[in-house]
């Protein structure tokens, strides 16, 4: 007999993830899907992975703001003077 979990609580395959994160990728489809698959509790797995896919997007955000911030303001204080830089 098989013990395997099903429904709620079925496992994905590899090729789900791989599926999903294609699909996560697509612009404005899958934020939609992202926002559906990580609020639903259909499927846990699902549900978890869509809610990991957040945390690396704000995780990004933070790391390309906080780069978009901090080179605009290396190169103002190399500019004045503050910041001396050696060829």
């Amino acid at each position: 007999m098989d013990q395997r979990p099903t429904g709620k609580y079925a496992p994905l395959g590899a090729w789900a993830y791989f599926g999903l994160t294609v699909l996560f990728s697509i612009p404005v489809v899958g934020l939609v899907f992202l926002v559906i698959f990580s609020i639903n509790g259909s499927n846990i797995n699902r549900r978890n992975f869509a809610r990991s896919y957040w945390c690396v997007l704000v995780l990004l955000a933070i790391i390309i703001a906080i780069l978009f911030l901090t080179g605009p303001a290396v190169d103002f204080l190399t500019k004045i003077g503050y910041i001396k830089t050696y060829p």
